[in-house]
């Protein structure tokens, strides 16, 4: 007998709901792909928002750097800077992190360096939280936004 005859209507009933429940979470969980450098407003200019290492000479031409606005935390302040060249994304920084405590610079040094990664690659500031840093990771994807949005204007 084949598994959705009419004598099993509960069956079909059950295989329906799991299927178009799984097809759900397939689609929720995709990632949409956008251009970074739409995203991040490109330069058209060759102008220099930032200073080099110079000691505050111009950084290179159409190389910014822009420091986003300090976001406190439950656990401590998050800012980061943003280095974008090109209207891409090439450098993030931590400038404040939550060190109030060794468990505080703890997850600071593990969270931190996944961030500045999944932010690189993502060239937005759309990135993941880190698991078990998930206020530090709500405050430097809101630095970043706020630097990203920054570097726009």
């Amino acid at each position: 007998m084949h598994a959705l005859n009419k004598n099993r209507p509960l069956r079909r009933v059950v295989l329906t709901t799991v299927a178009t429940v799984s097809g759900a979470v397939l689609l929720l969980a995709l990632k949409p792909h956008g251009t970074p450098a739409a995203a991040l407003g490109a330069p058209t200019s060759t102008s220099s928002a930032g200073t080099g290492a110079s000691g505050g000479a111009p950084a290179a031409a159409g190389t910014r750097t822009v420091t986003g606005d300090r976001v406190d935390t439950r656990w401590g302040p998050v800012r980061v800077r943003v280095t974008l060249a090109g209207g891409r994304l090439t450098d993030v920084t931590a400038v404040d992190s939550p060190q109030e405590n060794p468990r505080d610079r703890a997850i600071s040094r593990y969270a931190l360096p996944q961030l500045r990664r999944e932010a690189l690659a993502a060239q937005s500031a759309s990135i993941d939280a880190v698991s078990g840093a998930s206020y530090t990771s709500a405050g430097y994807r809101a630095s970043l936004q706020s630097a990203l949005d920054s570097a726009q204007r």
